[in-house]
């Protein structure tokens, strides 16, 4: 089995292919914003200098975003997982569909007014999360820094795992990413498992996590 890139008392993270150390792990519930198959290409990546990170041009593919996203590997745990809207034929038919509202009152422009995810757990009224996130038109009292192209706010994760719905016990996220769903959990004081490909990303994550819990 890989060994751990980072662990405390509440959090594993391994740096590697999410489809090779599924198998060897024990979890609960699956909360994950994957790659959508999409072929996104953001307009900077990251570096890191003098222990912060900032943007440059480069137009660098999210990783694993040029090919399509099958969630079947994924779907046989309760599971909670975003843009599946990009591959909605993979999508349980008894999926229950949420709206993120990114805007929160603000004019529409080119980009996305919202974003979906689908849980497999049992039915429930569709539910809308409000929440402003609209490059650095955030919520007073927001987390603040872009640290992945695709990086999600930690209110909405949290949100997520504290619906009465979402199954109880250890969370997995197989798409790591920025560590979002990862700090969430801390902050709640759930176990929870990371899986992250790309180093850069392991080393932002490991940042986040370092941190004191964060206020609820």
């Amino acid at each position: 089995m890989t060994d751990p890139y980072y662990q405390d008392d509440y959090v594993t993270l391994y740096h590697g292919d999410s489809l090779d150390i599924l198998p060897t792990l024990d979890f609960d519930v699956i909360v994950t914003d994957p790659p959508y198959g999409i072929a996104l290409k953001t307009d900077y990546s990251q570096t890191h200098k003098a222990g912060k990170w900032s943007r440059r041009n480069t137009h660098k593919p999210v990783a694993g975003d040029d090919r399509p996203f099958d969630p079947a590997p994924f779907l046989h745990h309760p599971c909670a997982m975003f843009g599946g809207n990009h591959f909605s034929q993979h999508v349980p038919p008894n999926a229950t569909w949420h709206v993120w509202d990114k805007r929160d009152g603000v004019a529409s422009d080119l980009q996305a007014d919202a974003e979906m995810w689908f849980t497999t757990w049992p039915s429930g009224p569709t539910r809308v999360f409000r929440y402003m996130w609209r490059g650095f038109q955030r919520p007073v009292g927001a987390e603040t820094g872009h640290l992945h192209p695709t990086q999600k706010p930690l209110s909405l994760m949290r949100h997520i795992l504290n619906d009465a719905r979402t199954p109880a016990g250890v969370v997995l996220d197989p798409f790591a990413g920025s560590g979002s769903t990862l700090r969430a959990a801390k902050d709640l004081g759930r176990q929870a498992i990371g899986i992250e490909l790309e180093e850069q990303y392991c080393e932002v994550i490991v940042d986040r996590l370092s941190q004191e819990v964060l206020p609820l």
